[in-house]
């Protein structure tokens, strides 16, 4: 029997047939992704070196002061510190300047405005300027005009209330010469020592005020923690009194303290293990 040769059909059939089989097999995948870039030993490009160059100084800003008489910084004043008339240059600020406590401990650098025609420029000391504490709150009186000399703490006035020694430093004191024109600025803060935590309170109502801070001198957040709790928010109470409810005693209190410019700083272990209410510790500082 003589052998048939397959049709032109079939033999098309049987090379695609057979090119199905050959093809490798990756062609049916998508591609694998590149291989990843080779461990480097070489060190990473060095980061921007901190600058301890001082910050640009704070723009001037118009406001007026009056002053105090001697004897009244004897008073806890609006912030808690305590008795200040032994310095710390306390001020009281009106309400567009107090922020409801939160600018308690800020420092400010005060002038007196000799350019101002309305002020008797001769009682100006040229060139002079003086740092203050905000310590205390100059309540509007609203019975008065915020124009007038009765109502120089209302809203939206800014304005300062000076001890007369800090007054005396930038203007020459004459009875009858009124609101002083100034500019002021804020200024870090320069202080010696750590910050300091005076505890208060009783059962678990723990109570600190938070003081003698350097750098932006007014804090916005505090952090408190036992040897066996962990960290505990704390809510402003008053002032730079900060407030939580929480068991601490017989245990070691570590603090957290957050500046209004977002820095923070921990102070580990500042009150030992037997602290009582009524004590004052030293932690870390904010760099000035």
């Amino acid at each position: 029997m003589s052998q048939q040769t397959p049709s032109p059909t079939i033999l098309l059939l049987l090379i695609q047939i057979l090119l199905l089989i050959t093809s490798p097999a990756t062609s049916h995948y998508y591609s694998p992704s590149p291989p990843a870039a080779p461990f480097s030993n070489s060190p990473s490009p060095p980061a921007a070196p901190f600058s301890d160059s001082p910050s640009p100084p704070a723009e001037w800003l118009s406001a007026t002061a009056t002053h105090y008489a001697a004897g009244d910084f004897a008073a806890d004043g609006a912030c808690g510190y305590g008795d200040l008339s032994g310095g710390l240059g306390a001020a009281a600020l009106s309400e567009a300047l107090f922020e409801r406590g939160q600018i308690c401990g800020a420092c400010f650098e005060l002038r007196c405005r000799e350019e101002e025609s309305d002020f008797d420029r001769r009682w100006c000391v040229p060139g002079a300027s003086v740092t203050v504490t905000a310590t205390n709150f100059c309540a509007p009186n609203y019975g008065s005009d915020a124009e007038s000399l009765g109502g120089h703490c209302n809203p939206p006035k800014q304005h300062f209330v000076l001890p007369i020694g800090a007054f005396q430093k930038i203007a020459f004191w004459k009875a009858g010469t009124g609101n002083m024109p100034l500019l002021y600025r804020r200024i870090k803060c320069r202080r010696e020592g750590g910050i300091r935590f005076t505890v208060s309170g009783s059962g678990i109502f723990i109570s600190v005020l938070i003081s003698n801070v350097g750098g932006m001198g007014d804090i916005v957040g505090v952090k408190v923690k036992g040897s066996r709790t962990g960290w505990l928010p704390m809510g402003r109470n008053w002032g730079q009194n900060w407030h939580v409810n929480a068991l601490l005693q017989n245990q070691p209190l570590s603090f957290e303290v957050t500046a209004s410019d977002g820095i923070t700083i921990t102070s580990y272990n500042v009150a030992p293990k037997d602290w009582t209410f009524g004590q004052s510790f030293e932690g870390k500082q904010f760099e000035s």
